[in-house]
């Protein structure tokens, strides 16, 4: 395989990533439009959302404005499966 195809993008960099806070939930967030990311990884959560399938590393996240309060109506965060 060509050096020029295995060394493809890897200059390019990563996409721009943000660090939300909601609730007892830190996470890693690639913006994806105003007020929605794409979750990257979870900096720090009670362990049980770890076991969440709504926190999996790909979900879109609805988290309005960057702040530490959580938003009211967002399912995917606090209720797990039961909101969803």
């Amino acid at each position: 395989m060509p050096m020029e195809l295995v060394l493809e993008g890897w200059s390019d960099g990563q996409a721009p990533m943000i660090e939300v806070e909601l609730g007892s939930l830190r996470m890693l967030l690639t913006p994806v439009a105003p007020g929605v990311g794409k979750l990257v990884r979870l900096v720090s959560a009670p362990l049980d959302a770890y076991l969440m399938p709504s926190l999996e590393p790909g979900k879109l996240i609805c988290f309005g404005s960057v702040s530490s309060n959580p938003v009211p109506g967002t399912p995917s965060i606090g209720d797990g499966e039961r909101g969803l």
